[in-house]
């Protein structure tokens, strides 16, 4: 079908949603905007669907949500005796809806529905998912996109985000099913109800969630009387009550919430890229810590699964990076515990390839075995799962990624904002207790091992003309590698996609054993290393600066060469 008619398909037949209908009839003579809606599918892969909401086969909205889970039924049916599923949703714009869409679809299949009945952090869905021993997971989120999108997270049996293998079979299911013929199957959410098929999550779930999260303090009581002082914002996001909640659980007692993002908002209109990476998102934060003086501010990003932190100074508050974070818990973690006598014999630990290598010199202090995966939590939580198919799960100590992801413990298999504020907090705590701020703990390390500034610079290429763009240029890198980046010498060149390493000056190369994946790395000179990739979730390249220097101000130069050189070789 071309696009006009797949348009006059959907003009005709769309019509149980008032907001589809009148964007419809607003294009129906506009043919970029028609193009831009029908040109293609929003993919199904590893992290589900994710787009902006709207019409058309290439937004997000009732009937792509149909449409995929009517896929995700039959691959489920096909696989699993009286399949089940754990559906959940944060505080996108239709969220709710299409959390409920999704379990009309489930129970009219015969596949069992359990549903939040309010808006979850995303690791509660795959805490649901092993709880429940449901057979996958359904996540309504578009994590810390712009409010204009939303998306639809899968999980598996495990608890893990769907893996390639897996999702590429419910992509195949979804690709013979049809808008409107009657390939999907639908009754009413009440008639689910009433028939069993869809069941409201009990609040013991909740409960039991936050006990598994709480099982992970490293110190218990320590923020008990340590004075310790929080500026918190769940960015209009679902990290609101559980956040607050096992941060009072801790006795961390006194927390001061951003009032103009306390509240679950799918719009976000006090921060239109709400993700605690970027110093915008958390302007309000940062202003209320001016009036407050707190020893730090937490944000966690809409969907909970992400949190960024601000530490005081002496002239105001520090943001630290998502590396310089997870580095601080991994020394927190692996020294207290070797000092508590709780650290496991062969502990292991895992990070991302585009994640700090000042992460090794930390391990390697402890006798922590340090794994690399690829970018994405799911290869965190593939790795839990293999320790804990040999019953060595409890050698996990933490895994975390430079996009502000983290996790302790294996009670989950995704990234958890909650546990990792509890361990911030805590820790905060446990370092005030020593007379040290975090800023002066970060320093430290930076003093111990090195100055290893990593930086993520993002492009951003909108609509179909972008999506070319971006493969264009990993195209030509990978057609020729650059002989040096900002004068340092490129000594091994790796293409994740054709799994092959390439030393330049013996020109041997080597199989990386890693799944396939669309990513280019550059290790040069002196440590430093550049790593290009497209995002997985956002039309984005990214690219990820490790600079290392004698100083501070030397590896911070190198770093800004580091990325003027890269925007040349991508020719941005």
């Amino acid at each position: 079908m071309d696009i006009k008619d797949a348009f006059g398909m959907w003009l005709k037949n769309a019509d149980e949603d008032v907001d589809l209908i009148r964007e419809l009839e607003s294009i129906k003579d506009n043919e970029k905007e028609i193009y831009e809606r029908f040109y293609t599918e929003l993919k199904f892969g590893t992290a589900g669907l994710r787009g902006v909401i709207g019409a058309g086969t290439n937004r997000m909205n009732i009937y792509t949500v149909r449409k995929a889970t009517q896929g995700l039924a039959n691959f489920l049916k096909k696989k699993y005796e009286n399949p089940s599923v754990a559906i959940s949703h944060d505080s996108r714009i239709k969220a709710d809806l299409f959390a409920r869409e999704a379990a009309r679809v489930l129970a009219a299949n015969g596949v069992k529905a359990f549903v939040s009945s309010e808006l979850q952090p995303t690791p509660v869905v795959s805490f649901a998912v092993r709880d429940l021993k449901t057979d996958a997971g359904i996540m309504v989120t578009a994590s810390h996109n712009p409010a204009k999108y939303n998306g639809y997270k899968c999980y598996g049996n495990d608890g893990c985000q769907m893996t390639d293998v897996n999702a590429n079979a419910v992509y195949d299911e979804i690709q013979n099913v049809d808008y409107f013929n009657g390939d999907i199957k639908l009754i009413s959410f009440e008639e689910g109800l009433e028939k069993g098929l869809i069941e409201w999550i009990g609040d013991d779930l909740y409960e039991r969630y936050l006990e598994n999260v709480q099982a992970q303090a490293v110190n218990p009581g320590i923020c008990k009387g340590a004075g310790l002082k929080v500026v918190y914002t769940p960015l209009n996001g679902a990290g609101n009550k559980l956040v607050r909640e096992i941060l009072r659980r801790n006795y961390v007692d006194d927390v001061v919430i951003v009032p103009e993002q306390e509240m679950p908002d799918g719009n976000f209109t006090t921060c239109p890229y709400p993700n605690p990476e970027i110093k915008e998102a958390l302007k309000l934060g940062l202003d209320l810590c001016e009036k407050e003086k707190p020893d730090l501010l937490l944000a966690t990003d809409p969907d909970s699964d992400r949190v960024g932190i601000a530490v005081k100074v002496k002239d105001g508050y520090r943001l630290m990076s998502g590396n310089e974070t997870g580095i601080m818990l991994m020394n927190y973690i692996l020294s207290c515990r070797k000092e508590n006598g709780t650290l496991p014999k062969d502990p292991v630990a895992v990070k991302t390839i585009v994640t700090s290598k000042l992460v090794d010199k930390v391990c390697s202090k402890y006798g922590c075995e340090l794994k690399n995966v690829l970018t994405g939590f799911k290869y965190i939580g593939e790795q839990i799962l293999l320790l804990e198919q040999k019953n060595q799960q409890d050698r996990y100590v933490f895994g975390f990624e430079e996009s502000y992801g983290y996790l302790a413990g294996s009670y989950v298999r995704d990234k958890d904002a909650v546990v990792a504020s509890m361990l911030i907090c805590e820790m905060a705590a446990y370092y005030r207790t020593k007379g040290k701020t975090l800023d002066e703990v970060m320093n430290e390390l930076y003093k111990e091992f090195g100055f290893y500034i990593n930086k993520t610079t993002a492009f951003e290429f909108e609509g179909s003309e972008g999506m070319k763009k971006m493969a264009d240029i990993m195209s030509a890198l990978r057609s020729a590698h650059p002989e040096e980046i900002a004068g340092f010498k490129v000594l091994v060149a790796s293409d994740y996609l054709n799994s092959v390493t390439k030393y330049i000056d013996s020109g041997k190369e080597e199989v990386i054993d890693l799944p396939k994946s669309n990513v280019l790395s550059y290790s040069l000179e002196g440590d430093c290393a550049a790593i290009v990739r497209p995002s997985g979730t956002e039309p984005k390249i990214k690219v990820y600066i490790t600079a290392v220097g004698k100083t501070e101000a030397e590896a911070s130069r190198t770093c800004e060469e580091m990325i003027k050189s890269m925007v040349s070789i991508l020719g941005i």
